[in-house]
């Protein structure tokens, strides 16, 4: 399966697929075999990187896919 990651309007960034989630020293994370995770883009959350809710009522961003600029050489 493709990893597929949804922009969360007012939220999460939620991540489907085979996941390998590691920490800037390439410590992975155990995820206890889920396929299914969530990052916090709002900085509140207390169990980072992964989103608690902490966001409701302090985050807002309405996510609309938008098209890149072109890819530099």
């Amino acid at each position: 399966m493709k990893t597929k990651i949804t922009v969360n309007s007012n939220g999460s960034l939620k991540v489907e697929g085979d996941l390998l989630v590691v920490d800037a020293q390439g410590n992975e994370y155990n995820l206890q075999g889920r396929e299914v995770v969530s990052f916090c883009r709002c900085g509140l959350s207390q169990n980072k990187p992964f989103c608690d809710g902490s966001h409701r009522n302090h985050f807002e961003h309405n996510a609309v896919a938008f098209d890149l600029p072109p890819k530099k050489v």
